[in-house]
């Protein structure tokens, strides 16, 4: 069966930004929700009574140095995870110094390469006083002060690469030529703090309510600190806008931890924010009630429930399909600040050193939290999760000694969250450590925009919607009259139930405006080897079909009322209970539609396609169970 005919799209203009890649004007904030005001006493003379003296002071202190010497003898996750930054350190020393090339628009792959060669050259040489460790930050310092500018076009870039000056500024300036921190503090102040500022007023990621906001204020706090003694009127300012906008952003972990971006965008959004809070802590001796932020400790158990055992993310929104390094520090935080072993994965820490590749880029800071994590609770994750919010989630899995490792997860939402995509009703499954019904996931960036591809748009009729890791066609939803969802129309949780037979249920109606009167989608958990899907509808005059899908890379056999699916030696079948008398069809997606859709071998289309006065003619229901023997 072909591709579902989509609507004309309007011809394509310049590129529209979209909140992750430049920060929307925005004329005023909406008004904050209870709880997410955070304490702001910020002046030039706050900073000259409460700043720490003594340095370094950006989560490495006097202090922390010496405990990290200590665990590194006595620790051996400590110890093993050292190990493996002092690799990382030897193989920044062997590669030519950074230099000003961008990715398209982007310099942001140099300014996180800068972020990472930082972190581990100033552990290094912080804990063993390693000269060729100083020597190298030294020429790298020296190296991007000297770079026309940090491309503010594009301030994610900045910020990233004004954390990495300002913590090698704290960590190791004082052993460094007074020529070299003079010039990288100059670099930090004309090239970071100050374009900051712009002459209209606050940038627009500085109340947005997305990752950005979270990184561009955690560098700009980075650089504010390291500069204060020299610059106090200015670190003030850019601390005290910080505090005032950051809560725009920590809203969105409310009420019960979801982040609406997905788990990849958990891990960049949520690392810069612990960086914050570590910072704050450790130089002004508060966070200021970031950490403390509603919601916002929960998110530690939205990313353990995102991830399946197989490794695989439950990768909605613009997420990657594996949880990568970036995310394992950034939990050690959660553990340390709550004393919670279960996000201590120790494990993970204890891999050999020579297996643990490059780090994630704030491995320096990583150690601290590792060092410091004393165990005071074990909280497991529940069997039965929901998280409501801006993009709500439902997850069911088996317990720790389950053998058929049993995990699901399902969403409600809209399109035009952040990173969104048209993929309310949309599920995962996997069972036996094989993935039935998968996600497409995320695909470059950058490729989509250097073939001039409208990607950031999110209109009805934005070109976004083309591509089959955003539109409901590449989703395991539902579609009605072949059409697109409704992109602004919001999916929310309507029912959960932790019982026996866990169930949860998503109400679809208002992605279905204008062709469908009413739509509930609900998700039981059978048994430890099942799943079943109900679609309960309510038809309209202007309903003409439904169409039931499910993505997967499996083979597809159908049988006179379902299918069987066959993958890695595994077999699950999907029984259609009603209606009666419809057929499960195949459409193949390798090679996709589009020759910019990202390529998954193997991808197809298992559709059960329904015209309406089918349902009509019977109970306008759907009900599919998926069974593994």
């Amino acid at each position: 069966m072909k591709h579902p005919r989509k609507p004309r799209l309007a011809a394509a203009g310049a590129l529209v930004l979209c909140l992750l890649c430049a920060g929307p004007a925005l004329s005023q904030p909406a008004p904050l929700p209870e709880g997410y005001t955070l304490e702001n006493p910020i002046t030039p003379a706050y900073l000259r009574k409460n700043l720490r003296r003594d340095r370094p002071r950006l989560i490495m202190t006097p202090e922390t140095v010496r405990m990290l010497r200590e665990k590194t003898q006595s620790d051996p996750v400590v110890r093993n995870v050292y190990q493996a930054v002092r690799r990382n350190a030897e193989q920044v020393r062997a590669k030519p110094l950074l230099e000003r090339k961008l990715t398209g628009r982007r310099l942001l792959g140099v300014s996180r390469d800068m972020l990472h060669r930082m972190n581990v050259l100033g552990a290094v040489y912080l804990l063993e006083k390693d000269r060729a460790a100083l020597e190298r930050i030294n020429d790298e310092l020296l190296a991007v002060a000297a770079f026309q500018d940090w491309n503010p076009a594009h301030f994610l870039d900045v910020a990233e690469m004004s954390m990495a000056v300002a913590l090698a500024v704290d960590w190791v300036g004082r052993d460094l030529p007074p020529a070299t921190l003079q010039q990288a503090k100059q670099a930090l102040i004309a090239k970071g703090l100050r374009p900051s500022f712009p002459p209209t007023g606050d940038p627009g990621w500085a109340t947005t309510n997305n990752n950005w906001n979270q990184v561009c204020h955690g560098g700009m706090i980075a650089a504010a600190i390291a500069v204060a003694d020299d610059e106090p009127e200015l670190a003030a300012r850019t601390i005290r806008r910080a505090l005032d906008g950051l809560p725009y952003a920590m809203k969105e972990y409310g009420p019960d931890g979801v982040y609406p971006e997905g788990p990849t965008y958990w891990g960049y959004g949520t690392a810069f924010t612990v960086l914050t809070a570590s910072m704050l802590q450790s130089a002004l001796g508060s966070d200021f009630g970031l950490a403390a932020s509603p919601g916002f400790l929960e998110s530690a158990d939205f990313l353990m429930m995102s991830t399946a055992p197989s490794g695989g993310y439950f990768n909605f929104a613009d997420s990657g399909d594996r949880r990568g390094d970036a995310g394992d520090f950034t939990l050690a935080w959660f553990a340390a600040e709550t004393g919670n072993r279960t996000y201590f994965e120790r494990e993970r820490f204890l891999s050999p050193p020579e297996e643990m590749g490059t780090l994630a880029r704030h491995a320096g800071a990583g150690l601290v939290w590792l060092a410091q994590f004393a165990e005071r609770a074990e909280k497991n994750p529940p069997l039965a999760w929901k998280g409501e919010g801006h993009n709500p989630i439902v997850v069911f899995r088996g317990g720790p000694d389950d053998p058929r490792r049993y995990y699901f997860a399902g969403k409600g939402g809209r399109g035009s969250t952040n990173h969104g995509n048209m993929d309310a009703g949309s599920f995962v499954f996997e069972i036996d450590g094989v993935r039935w019904s998968l996600d497409p996931g995320n695909q470059s960036y950058n490729e989509l925009e250097s073939a001039g591809f409208d990607l950031w748009g999110r209109c009805q009729q934005c070109r976004r919607w083309t591509l089959l890791t955003k539109n409901n066609y590449g989703h395991s939803t539902l579609t009605v009259n072949d059409s697109l969802h409704r992109v602004d129309g919001f999916a929310p949780l309507a029912r959960f139930d932790a019982g026996p037979q866990p169930t949860a249920s998503f109400d679809l109606t208002p992605v279905f405006e204008g062709g469908l009167a009413g739509a509930r989608r609900t998700f039981t958990k059978e048994s430890d080897r099942s799943l079943l899907i109900e679609d309960t509808l309510t038809l309209s005059d202007a309903s003409r079909s439904v169409t039931w899908q499910m993505m997967t890379t499996a083979e597809v056999i159908p049988t006179a009322n379902g299918a069987v699916l066959r993958q890695d030696g595994r077999e699950l079948r999907l029984e259609i209970l009603a209606p009666a008398g419809v057929a499960v069809s195949v459409v193949s997606l390798d090679p996709p539609p589009l020759a910019l859709d990202r390529r998954i071998e193997r991808l197809k289309r298992l559709e059960i396609r329904i015209p309406a006065w089918h349902l009509k003619a019977s109970d306008p229901a759907i009900r599919v169970r998926l069974a593994a023997p």
